[in-house]
């Protein structure tokens, strides 16, 4: 059974998902050391949409690494949660709520929280609805925890998102999918709400957009040997200019990038 709340924070988004839309996003996670170091980590999935595909995977690729994580889907409308509760198992729950962020009562109702994923779910938000969110979701975490906003695409080929700690944002992180990509400033039709509008010029994340696009440009040839060497040839160039890039050869192979937050916030 589920929690019911009287009045969840948020409003009910339109919930489309796909199954392996966030596979890029839960790669990320499951290298997280709060999720392999800790003992019985709870992650949330805020936001798990009509379908609980997403929470279900989730729990699946962070078991894993930790078979004891436990993860929980929160969604604002009652009538999905009924539909995921069949699926709940002894590391997967359900429950209603919003971005208050609650536990079912097994769990303990006031027990913080090591992870919380939202994925394409302040991108349906007003940008000014960001901050709060983000405030009150911090309030749910441990004092190491971590909350993930973000957007992919609708086959997740395309992905953005910010990690925020309970002190504040700490990086961006883009994930692209290398074969076939024209330019890395796609992704910008799938930044997170708060960067979203500042993709303009005057703007940090336009540079970093900008600059991304010339170094994928400029390391063309490498292409014939494997879009992933031209990645890792553009992040080293990124690396050299200045840019505070967080991550490791390994990571930039999955064709990612991770930059600091200070970096990229808005002005």
């Amino acid at each position: 059974m589920f929690v019911a709340i009287k009045k969840p924070v948020g409003a009910i988004t339109r919930g489309t998902t796909n199954p392996n839309r966030l596979r890029r996003i839960d790669r990320y996670l499951a290298a997280l050391p709060i999720i392999r170091n800790t003992a019985q980590p709870i992650v949330v999935d805020l936001g798990f949409g009509a379908s609980p595909i997403t929470a279900i995977e989730l729990q699946a690729r962070l078991g894993k690494v930790n078979s004891r994580a436990l993860v929980v889907g929160i969604e604002i409308d009652r009538e999905r949660v009924e539909r995921a509760l069949p699926f709940e198992n002894e590391n997967l729950r359900f429950t209603n709520g919003g971005f208050e962020v609650p536990l079912p009562k097994s769990l303990g109702e006031n027990r913080q929280v090591e992870l919380i994923r939202a994925l394409n779910v302040l991108r349906q938000y007003d940008e000014s609805e960001v901050l709060p969110a983000w405030q009150l979701m911090q309030t749910r975490l441990t004092n190491d925890g971590l909350l993930i906003d973000g957007t992919c695409d609708e086959i997740g080929r395309l992905a953005c998102w910010v990690t925020v700690a309970k002190t504040g944002p700490q990086s961006l992180t883009i994930s692209l999918r290398l074969l076939g990509l024209e330019n890395p400033s796609k992704v910008a039709e799938r930044l997170p709400k708060i960067l979203i509008h500042k993709n303009v010029p005057g703007q940090a994340i336009y540079d970093l957009l900008t600059q991304l696009d010339s170094a994928w440009a400029a390391n063309a040839p490498l292409g014939v040997f494997s879009p992933q060497q031209r990645w890792v040839a553009t992040c080293r160039k990124l690396l050299a200019a200045g840019w505070p890039i967080e991550n490791n050869p390994k990571r930039w192979r999955l064709g990612e990038l991770t930059v600091a937050w200070p970096a990229v916030a808005p002005k």
